[in-house]
């Protein structure tokens, strides 16, 4: 089974609104192990759904129609649906009784614009509103459907897990390929999207003519490019067993070519790697924070129960912070002396085994004669001291939130390096 999920809406064009719907339903998809290779956006206009549709149903078996089933006159799916179904509208008795039940039960008189929602396509079995007005439509065309529900999420999700899931999973049962789709995610900072696709270009080579297992790349912004490993079996198990497998090829890949740049798996996040770490390890931690300005401390306490071994942060933006709090001789404040002092002092000062500390210059002015980008990460682990010299590009938002994340990987990457000394 293959299914094309169609989005209506000009808004959606106009980038009023985003567009959750189509991502849930990929998600969902997935999950079942439904094939959906096409997503599309259309506007509120009759010939183009029209031609959406077509298009959808000459490349899939199924598809999903989201939106544009309201009461108003730009709400135009129904008649598209039915143009490509070629059948005429029927008002369906039964389901304006509900519509006007539905305003009776809360005090208020349907509006005639709301009949419109009981028009039918001939031969297309509804799928009953719980949550509105809008019902949902099953739409046979040929031996293959069109299922329409609204767009308002909440009622989208309720029929489709209630009607329309039960139904494609029969429908797929039927052709006797019944398959699940797993997928997983390594989570890398520290090299780019190029460079990651070289790292791993033979496996692209081995899973030309394999389509159970796919790779792609999603690059992340502030978070890193992240290599997405998706995997088709014939169950649960076997899914999960290709990815292990997969898993295991590419991470060796990229650990030959490019070294310890893989932080995480699916939604754990930098912080996240540092906290197990520094849990195993029994150690705290503080931090000293000058560029980022509180960015890495607002970090660690994302992490649930951080409490038990974050200790706190300084955010010591002022040179005289750092002269009177933390122990930096006056003098330049870049410097990688600057930063292990740092580190050392906000250690000392909070009673932490581990200190972390950044210091630099975001721009867009020079700054101790350091150009703009240049961070400096101190590192005081059990009263050693090193510390990371980073250049660092964009704007002055992106110095400090690359900032932030590049002083948590260089500690992730010092603590991997002493638990194995």
């Amino acid at each position: 089974m293959r299914v094309e999920v169609v989005a209506v809406g000009t808004e959606l064009l106009l980038g009023q609104i985003a567009d959750t719907n189509s991502q849930w339903l990929g998600e969902q998809l997935a999950a079942n192990g439904i094939a959906s290779h096409f997503h599309q956006h259309v506007g509120d206009n009759h010939e183009r759904i029209v031609l959406a549709l077509r298009t959808a149903l000459t490349r899939s078996d199924a598809v999903i129609v989201s939106g544009g089933l309201g009461p108003t006159q730009d709400d135009i799916t129904r008649a598209a649906i039915a143009e490509v179904m070629n059948v005429p509208l029927e008002r369906d008795p039964a389901l304006v009784t509900t519509i006007r039940g539905f305003f009776e039960a809360r005090g208020r008189t349907m509006p005639d614009n709301n009949l419109l929602q009981a028009d039918v396509p001939a031969g297309a079995t509804i799928i009953a509103q719980s949550r509105g007005t809008a019902p949902g439509l099953i739409c046979p065309v040929g031996q293959k459907v069109i299922y329409a529900v609204p767009g308002v999420p909440y009622e989208m999700t309720d029929m489709f897990e209630r009607a329309i899931l039960p139904d494609l999973l029969a429908r797929q049962s039927a052709t006797g390929e019944r398959s699940t789709i797993a997928s997983r995610v390594l989570r890398t900072w520290g090299a780019s999207e190029s460079a990651l696709a070289e790292a791993v270009a033979s496996r692209f080579s081995a899973l030309v003519d394999d389509d159970r297992v796919t790779i792609a790349f999603l690059a992340s912004g502030i978070e890193g490019i992240k290599v997405r490993i998706t995997a088709r079996g014939v169950d649960g198990a076997h899914a999960t067993s290709l990815l292990n497998d997969e898993e295991a090829r590419v991470r060796a890949l990229i650990t030959a070519t490019l070294g310890d740049i893989v932080f995480g798996v699916d939604d754990e996040t930098m912080e996240d790697a540092v906290a197990t770490r520094l849990l195993t390890r029994g150690s705290t931690l503080a931090v000293a924070e000058s560029v980022t300005g509180g960015l890495i401390a607002s970090r660690l306490v994302n992490v649930a129960g951080a409490s038990s071994w974050f200790r706190g942060g300084v955010v010591s933006y002022a040179s005289e912070v750092k002269f009177d709090l933390l122990g930096v001789a006056r003098g330049p404040v870049v410097s990688p002396e600057a930063a292990v002092t740092m580190a050392r002092g906000v250690a000392d000062l909070l009673g932490a085994d581990v200190g972390l500390s950044v210091t630099g210059v975001a721009g867009p002015e020079e700054q101790d004669g350091q150009p703009a980008g240049t961070v400096f990460v101190g590192l005081s682990i059990d009263g050693h001291v090193q510390h990371v010299a980073l250049r660092l590009p964009g704007d002055r938002p992106r110095v400090r939130a690359y900032g932030a994340i590049s002083a948590l990987d260089a500690l992730r990457r010092e603590l991997d390096r002493l638990a194995v000394t």
